[in-house]
């Protein structure tokens, strides 16, 4: 699949004098003005008391922090091809802003099933933050060098539409299948089953008091948890990363049959969603080991006895890591097989 006509190919491309210095020019652009913006909206959040990570509005002065040096960044590779160290600043902004970007999934989780967000600015805050690392990430890549966008020309050429290496596959495997006893585990609370202690009516309670929507409720009482369908449309995300089904649109999609993927369709929801699950799976999963250790105590939350609760804990936040982490390595597979 080439894409020397594509979106991503006028975007990355960085050498001076041609339409891919212009689309570098255009990246660096709109990365400052990214910058711009995302200070100005931490500065506003700080000077009005609306604090955007916990109680204190300290923290929110690093959003001026980093938005004003992505503004100077995007409007050092206005100027031309970004240099080597210019670019790893990019980089660098761009990791920052992925990390401001943390909870995002959770929000439009929260917003689809229970028609709302906790904090409309903490949520503005992390979609602010997801388009900067994007905007950044497109800056930064508008440095690479013509040999290396050969380099990965070539190799995705030879490696054909699958691609994915046996490591990768075998990631994605493992990922898919850490989710398979949390959605067994959520599909028989809501066909009325109990476990840890607790009942699928208890379940359901809880959601009605923690604000689940008219959606939840209903797809609720059909057995069918909203969350359990989120984690198979996860496993069918991760699968996309390394089939062939992933890069070209398969015969049972009507009307795209034979069509390529844009790249971004899979790997915006990935790259949101690792950055998201990783993180919050792993430190969980730490969590629970201390937590089996007696090194920190367990509340018990809506079931009878910490030992129910460290039990759903490890299953959950045990497929999230695993998940999360498969996801990483398959989005960073499927970005250098596609770029």
């Amino acid at each position: 699949m080439t894409r020397s006509g594509g979106w991503t190919g006028r975007w990355t491309s960085g050498r001076p004098g041609t339409a891919g210095g212009t689309a570098g020019r255009t990246a660096g652009r709109a990365a400052a003005a990214w910058g711009v913006g995302y200070a100005t909206f931490g500065a506003a959040c700080a000077l009005s008391g609306t604090p955007l990570f916990g109680a204190a509005v300290g923290p929110d002065w690093a959003l001026v922090v980093v938005g004003s040096a992505a503004a100077a960044a995007g409007a050092g590779a206005v100027r031309g091809r970004p240099r080597p160290v210019l670019r790893r600043v990019l980089w660098l902004l761009c990791g920052l802003a992925g990390a401001g970007a943390f909870g995002l999934l959770m929000d439009v989780i929260t917003l689809l099933l229970a028609q709302g967000v906790d904090s409309g600015p903490v949520s503005a805050q992390h979609a602010l933050a997801a388009v900067g690392a994007g905007l950044l990430a497109v800056a930064a890549r508008s440095g690479a060098s013509a040999r290396v966008s050969a380099r990965a020309s070539a190799s995705d050429r030879a490696a054909g539409p699958a691609g994915a290496s046996g490591a990768v596959r075998l990631a994605a495997l493992a990922g898919s299948s850490a989710f398979v006893p949390y959605i067994a585990m959520k599909l028989f609370w809501a066909s009325g089953g109990t476990f840890a202690g607790v009942s699928g009516a208890d379940m359901r309670a809880a959601a009605e008091r923690n604000g689940a929507s008219g959606l939840w409720l209903t797809l609720d009482s059909w057995g069918l948890d909203p969350t359990a369908l989120l984690a198979l449309l996860g496993i069918l995300l991760l699968q996309s990363l390394v089939r062939p089904w992933g890069r070209v649109f398969p015969g049972w999609t009507p009307g795209l049959a034979g069509r390529p993927v844009p790249r971004w369709l899979p790997l915006a929801p990935a790259v949101l969603g690792a950055a998201t699950l990783a993180p919050y799976g792993v430190v969980g999963l730490g969590w629970t080991v201390l937590a089996t250790a007696g090194v920190v105590e367990v509340p018990r939350g809506d079931f009878p006895t910490p030992a129910d609760t460290l039990l759903v804990a490890r299953i959950g936040l045990g497929a999230f890591a695993l998940y999360g982490v498969a996801l990483a390595v398959a989005a960073r597979s499927y970005w250098r097989r596609t770029a």
